[in-house]
């Protein structure tokens, strides 16, 4: 059940990247319920799955999204952080594409799949067979290198990333700095995520990864305005 888990993460994960973006929504949506019906037969309560702790996890994702927002602010008031909010991907959007962006594509087509599919059903299945340690470890593994596609792209996509000179294409070299840096710093954030869902449930991580990915459109746009 755990490979096949797995086999369904990374055909969500091309379908996502590379053959259908635009359906993200669609195949997160079907790939997410896939892994909850597997961890489901697997023997898995819902509890066990993440969904508990409504209150709390909401308490302190709340605080988290705040300070992301904080941080967001901060970053683009500096001259020498804003470069790293700009990004081609927001920018070259029209204002209706960023909104179906940050609260639809990011919210059922990342965040959904990416939260309940690492840290709820792969997370619960490792964990009760070998523990949370190992859990925490193999899922965040796992969720660095489900960003190598994303990386490459973000390279393309924001030039001040690895130290690329704005206007110039990245050499093969520089690709591979971002991705390298985009799989273990995204492999980190799972060891909070995996933590957070530990100690608060799953919507605690829902709330600061959907903070952190749907308002970077909106602090894109912004600090493109401040130059």
């Amino acid at each position: 059940m755990l490979l096949r888990s797995i086999a369904v993460l990374a055909a969500a994960n091309l379908m996502n990247n590379k053959i259908a973006p635009r359906l993200g929504p669609l195949t997160s949506t079907a790939a997410t319920a896939a892994l909850v019906a597997m961890a489901r037969k697997s023997g898995l309560s819902w509890e066990e799955l993440g969904f508990e702790q409504g209150r709390r996890g909401a308490i302190a994702g709340g605080a988290l999204a705040a300070a992301v927002a904080t941080a967001y602010t901060i970053g683009i008031s500096n001259p020498r952080t804003r470069p790293l909010f700009h990004d081609e991907r927001a920018l070259s959007l029209s204002r209706a594409r960023v909104l179906e962006e940050a609260l639809l594509q990011v919210p059922l087509g990342t965040v959904l799949l990416e939260e309940v599919g690492f840290r709820g059903a792969l997370y619960s299945m490792l964990r009760q067979r070998h523990g949370t340690v190992a859990a925490t470890a193999v899922s965040s593994g796992l969720f660095g290198l489900w960003h190598i596609l994303p990386a490459m792209d973000m390279a393309r996509a924001n030039p001040a990333l690895g130290a690329l000179a704005a206007g110039e294409s990245p050499t093969h070299l520089d690709m591979a700095r971002v991705v390298a840096g985009s799989v273990v710093s995204t492999a980190a954030a799972g060891v909070l995520f995996c933590e957070l869902r530990r100690r608060n449930g799953l919507l605690a991580p829902v709330m600061l990864h959907l903070a952190t990915n749907s308002l970077g459109y909106l602090f894109a746009r912004i600090a493109a305005k401040k130059k």
